[in-house]
């Protein structure tokens, strides 16, 4: 039996991820890795180069791990040093993130993407999305994790700058950033880590999120894009509101319609301000957060169809499998075997 998934390798161990099977083994003749992928950095999602892996079932056959849950963070806050930071296998974001990397190498994955590490760096992650980060090398800067309980002792006056960030993340996943940029944002993080770690004392949350305040205005003037969107214009309020509506409602409510006469707006003037604010039309925003999940759970869990389906409260296997298609020019099941390939 023959399989694809992924790969993280610490010396000379290697960790194997498929499914719901995950386990570990030692190079060995039971797991040929093509010098192809070896190569090609220290974690990899096995693709046509890599599909000589092989891997003697037996060894996995009472192992069944789901992925990690990312652990509840006291205060919904925490922030500390990538050098200290421990991986542990792909986890499911409960918290938004933000990692600053001064410089190093390794990777890191957001649900199927992949991004090399390079140093001058911004990486933006939202909760629900899969995160996984990969190095074998000492890398230098912070990660920072944040929900929005904690965000709300921010003053409202940032609440535009968190929205452009976060409520759209994967249109601004990734952020490389000059020297001078990195130098005036260090200084913040020094801070805000040092507070941190402070013993207790009655005001220090609120003193953090005007830390984590000013940092969410920092990164929103970094680029262009964000800049502009950043502002409290009308606009901006209204789109903002309608993400959030979205990243809260979108498997039960796909329609916008619905999401225009929550707002008070007609479906084509909601169109319009999305286009504005984030360069997609409402229906596209919607689609993609669906076509999103539907990818995690196709990629990520051992879920049927079937099931999936109704999760994300399509009426029938087959109307969610048509929309699949659709959307992503590839069936579930095709989808789910670039993954998987059992049997290959």
């Amino acid at each position: 039996m023959q399989r694809s998934g992924w790969l993280f390798q610490k010396g000379n161990s290697y960790f194997v991820s498929f499914l719901k099977k995950s386990f570990s083994v030692v190079a060995s003749d039971k797991l040929q890795i093509s010098d192809q992928c070896k190569k090609s950095s220290t974690s990899c999602l096995f693709d046509i180069v890599c599909l000589n892996l092989r891997v003697d079932m037996k060894t996995a056959v009472n192992i069944d791990l789901n992925l990690i849950k990312e652990h509840e963070i006291k205060d919904s806050f925490s922030i500390s040093f990538l050098k200290d930071y421990v991986p542990v296998g792909i986890t499911r974001l409960n918290y938004h993130r933000v990692l600053l990397v001064t410089n190093g190498n390794g990777e890191v994955m957001i649900d199927n993407e992949s991004y090399p590490i390079s140093g001058n760096e911004i990486f933006l992650l939202s909760k629900g999305q899969l995160f996984s980060f990969h190095t074998d090398k000492f890398v230098k800067g912070y990660t920072l994790s944040f929900g929005d309980s904690f965000w709300e002792r921010s003053p409202a006056s940032a609440s535009n700058c968190k929205a452009v960030l976060f409520n759209n993340v994967t249109s601004h996943q990734h952020i490389p950033v000059s020297e001078k940029e990195i130098n005036n944002l260090l200084p913040i993080f020094d801070m805000m880590h040092q507070e941190y770690v402070m013993e207790e004392y009655i005001n220090k949350p609120d003193a953090i999120a005007a830390y984590l305040k000013v940092t969410m205005i920092k990164i929103a003037n970094l680029k262009d894009a964000l800049r502009e969107g950043a502002y409290d214009k009308q606009e901006n309020q209204l789109y903002r509101k309608f993400m959030e509506l979205v990243i809260k409602q979108f498997p039960s409510n796909r329609s916008v319609e619905t999401y225009a006469e929550m707002l008070g707006l007609t479906p084509r003037r909601l169109s319009d301000v999305c286009r504005k604010c984030g360069g997609q039309g409402a229906k596209e925003i919607i689609d993609g957060q669906l076509l999103a999940e539907a990818k995690r759970f196709l990629q990520f869990t051992s879920k049927p169809v079937k099931e999936i389906a109704y999760n994300l409260n399509f009426s029938t296997p087959e109307q969610f499998s048509h929309y699949f298609k659709r959307m992503a020019s590839v069936s579930p099941d095709s989808y789910r075997s670039i993954f998987v390939n059992i049997g290959m």
